[in-house]
């Protein structure tokens, strides 16, 4: 298995619990698809850098997992088709990068799975 790690931003106009909603439906679908989710991260709402359908903020979240390829398609294909998702980014982490990430989940005081 891999580790991917996503980050997607939703329209500003969810209330926080829509916003919450959803994150929950996106890990729902990893865990049924045997994803295991090493960190997730709701970073709030933030300006975007520049305009997206006409909005200038989104809720910004972030997910960590280990899956097989075959996942992450499924997981961008629901982001394509849920209207509430307006961005997002899937990479696959590289040692270097998984290093980076535990080190930052430990400064952030996150429990670090092994």
């Amino acid at each position: 298995m891999n580790q991917y790690e996503t980050v997607f931003i939703l329209t500003p106009v969810l209330s926080d619990d829509q916003a919450k909603e959803t994150v929950t439906k996106f890990k729902t679908l990893l865990a049924d698809n045997g994803a295991e989710i090493v960190n997730e991260e709701a970073w709030g709402l933030k300006k975007l850098a520049y305009q997206i359908q006409k909005k200038t903020s989104g809720f910004y979240n972030l997910l960590q997992f280990k899956a097989e390829p075959a996942v992450v398609d499924k997981l961008e294909t629901a982001y394509r088709r849920e209207e509430k998702v307006i961005r997002f980014m899937t990479v696959k982490l590289d040692k270097y990068a998984e290093a980076y990430a535990e080190k930052r989940m430990a400064k952030l005081g996150k429990k670090v799975e092994e």
